[in-house]
């Protein structure tokens, strides 16, 4: 392969980041063909909140069409005492933070986005989706990358990004190190249920958290207003490796037991629950090795407690996409800056959200000092305090 030739892209990975990342290399004219293990692309979860800085992004690659009229954007953010009720603070969303970053805050349903994502992938000639395609190892050659199935068939491309999720097959080829995600002793329990069975006394338009010491719940609107996703996270020592494991609808009563009426009226709207267990990766020292990278929570899975997850994995796909140069000999160099870039911005964003969760379960004297806290700062200045977070763009 020389200079001059189109480059060529294999991503391990059909997911929110595998999938941003083949629209965003295509944007800049090369091929790419996107391998995901399963045999159909996945459509599970529930609620996803979407920053400015993903909102952001998801314009620049053309996926917000594809929204149109499956997002809310919620007015305000309102944190509740879990045991209470008590409103402790209302946070402004918006018209305010559109205004301030220049991109709106959106909620979905996590199956939009990703339906989304793959309809504006379909519509671009230069991507291929492969199903039942596992890449399970890789290496270098001299102008290129060989990637190398779950049946043994070899893939050849101008490089490899591995979006394959935090149990990443290809996080040891390509980090060298032999980092394994480990459990939290939390898990989240997820539903959707519809807005109708939203407690009048609630904000329907809104982002609603509910703290306590052993759990706290999120909701919000999703499928354009029409529906309710409820997220419980809490303290559980069971643990699963998949996303989509079945949850009693006991187990999710029992966890929020000591939780206002209206929380609990919500949570029990509902009998359908779908649960994973947290889990968190320790910092790896580089993403990327030759022509291949990590991307999204095989590089930096975070706890969710900071709604960044799947936008992080966002800034990961154009960042890398922006570090492509054309010359397919400067394809290491352009994954090492991508590496530079974004490690630093990302540490910071998983250090947030471990802090987040630790505000969402203080308890005694702490709690009572938080609940005060939130109730004396101005709402406006707490939210600024996020412009590092929400203002990112692409330089």
């Amino acid at each position: 392969m020389t200079g001059s030739q189109r480059l060529s892209a294999l991503i391990a990975g059909g997911g929110i980041g595998g999938l941003a990342t083949a629209i965003a290399l295509a944007q800049r004219g090369i091929d790419v063909r996107v391998c995901e293990r399963r045999t159909e692309f996945p459509d599970e979860g529930a609620g996803i909140q979407i920053g400015p800085n993903g909102t952001r992004i998801l314009q620049q690659l053309g996926v917000a069409e594809f929204l149109a009229g499956k997002v809310a954007s919620p007015d305000t953010l309102v944190v509740h005492d879990g045991a209470t009720g008590r409103e402790l603070t209302r946070l402004p969303l918006g018209s305010w933070l559109a205004k301030r970053h220049g991109s709106p805050y959106w909620t979905a349903h996590r199956r939009d986005l990703h339906s989304a994502l793959r309809m504006r992938a379909e519509s671009e000639p230069r991507i291929t989706l492969s199903r039942a395609t596992e890449i399970v190892s890789c290496r270098d050659e001299p102008n290129g990358i060989v990637a190398v199935n779950a049946s043994g068939e070899a893939l050849r491309a101008s490089l490899l990004v591995a979006a394959d999720g935090l149990w990443s097959t290809l996080r040891r080829s390509i980090a060298g190190q032999s980092a394994i995600p480990a459990p939290v002793g939390k898990t989240a329990f997820r539903s959707v249920t519809t807005g109708e069975n939203m407690p009048p006394e609630l904000d329907r338009n809104a982002v609603h958290i509910w703290l306590s010491p052993a759990a706290h719940a999120v909701h919000y609107p999703v499928t354009g207003g029409r529906d309710v996703a409820l997220v419980v996270i809490a303290d559980d020592p069971t643990l699963s490796e998949g996303w989509d494991a079945p949850a009693a609808a006991d187990a999710v009563k029992d966890k929020i037991q000591s939780f206002a009426p209206s929380l609990r009226s919500l949570a029990n709207s509902t009998l359908t629950w779908r649960q994973w267990s947290l889990y968190r990766l320790p910092p790896l020292t580089h993403w990327t090795s030759g022509r291949a990278a990590l991307l999204g929570d095989a590089a930096h899975p975070m706890l969710p407690f900071l709604a960044q997850g799947a936008v992080m994995a966002l800034e990961d796909a154009v960042t890398l996409a922006s570090n492509i140069a054309p010359s397919n000999s400067d394809l290491e160099h352009g994954l090492w800056n991508y590496d530079q870039a974004r490690r630093p911005r990302v540490s910071k964003v998983v250090e947030s959200s471990m802090r987040n969760g630790r505000i969402y379960h203080m308890h005694g004297p702490s709690a009572l000092a938080r609940n005060t806290v939130m109730k004396l700062r101005p709402p406006e200045s707490v939210m600024a305090g996020f412009d590092w977070l929400y203002g990112w763009a692409l330089k």
